[in-house]
């Protein structure tokens, strides 16, 4: 086997998590961009370099599939991979919410392939853990979060492109499993050993859930009340308790798993900065221009380390 054809059949699915990254630093942009009145366009700019990559990863995903699927059908029944398939159905989310105001008739196809590709893999996932021959404590972590707590993601675009009903349904699905899910990822945190290091960034998801609730209900509601004070707050104390820890997760080796930093830190700031048009609050806006500023560091310092890792043949091997 040739390296190109060893490196297309170990290209893991966990690719996408690019896209959530970078997707939502675009939107974060898009909305700074409409709070600040910056006359900036650096969110079009973000959206373009986005959709490329997702052609150019769901091209080679798809070649994957086709040369080498029972790779892909592996990771599907992986315990600790299945988490991170439907990355590829939120990335489709995601680009519908950048696109929503742009070209809104891309941006109802984008949601409705995604909303019901990734009502499908959420059936799968919470299929697979009922009737379950192979899990174990060791194999959860926060990425678990992704398949069923995404569905929480569906309305932000979803109450512009479908009846509410249907945004609610899934709202409803999210906040569900939410606590359930981090009750069960605390006990393995707390009473288990814990997380491998390649897996640490993951602890970053904990943000995602509490904040990307509180965008959906702004959306659902149309404003800012006690409810959604709430989650931004939870979403803003994780946000807090996992930045205290800087020099921890400064100290751990880079895997692609870093990218897990990147969308929740894009979530929470999106969050803010809807704090602080909603509110006119100039706190909200000094916290949203202070975490858009570290998102894009970020951003930044994983394009670069990712490149590095790729050019030095580090991802897209066996066992990674």
């Amino acid at each position: 086997m040739t390296e190109q054809n060893a490196r297309l059949k170990n290209f893991p699915i966990s690719w996408f998590a690019i896209i959530m990254g970078m997707a939502g630093f675009t939107i974060a942009w898009n909305r700074a961009e409409h709070v600040f009145d910056t006359g900036l366009c650096v969110s079009s700019v973000l959206l373009g370099i986005t959709t490329t990559l997702f052609v150019a990863l769901t091209l080679i995903y798809a070649a994957k599939a086709f040369k080498y699927p029972q790779e892909v059908m592996g990771e599907v029944r992986h315990p600790v991979k299945l988490a991170f398939v439907p990355t590829f159905s939120i990335g489709l989310l995601l680009l519908s919410i950048a696109y929503l105001h742009i070209a809104p008739t891309l941006s109802f196809w984008l949601w409705t392939v995604g909303t019901i590709l990734h009502l499908a893999i959420t059936l799968y996932v919470l299929s697979s853990w009922i009737h379950h021959t192979k899990y174990e404590i060791a194999h959860l972590n926060p990425a678990w979060f992704i398949p069923v707590v995404g569905n929480i993601l569906v309305p932000v675009a979803g109450v512009h492109h479908a009846s509410i009903e249907i945004s609610w349904f899934f709202f409803s699905l999210g906040l569900f499993f939410w606590p359930v899910l981090t009750a069960i990822i605390f006990y393995r945190l707390i009473f288990h050993a814990s997380l491998p290091e390649r897996f640490m960034p993951t602890l970053f998801i904990f943000i995602a859930p509490p904040a990307v609730g509180f965008i959906s209900w702004y959306n659902l509601t149309g404003g800012v009340d006690a409810f959604a004070r709430v989650l931004y707050f939870v979403g803003l104390f994780f946000t807090l308790l996992l930045l205290s820890q800087f020099s921890y997760f400064a100290r751990i080796k880079f895997f692609l798993s870093w990218w897990a930093y990147s969308f929740p830190i894009a979530a929470i700031t999106i969050a803010t900065l809807i704090m602080a048009k909603a509110t006119g609050l100039a706190l909200y806006a000094w916290i949203g221009a202070g975490l858009l500023t570290a998102l894009t560091l970020l951003i930044a310092m994983l394009l670069v380390r990712t490149a590095l890792a790729v050019a030095r043949r580090e991802i897209c091997v066996e066992g990674h």
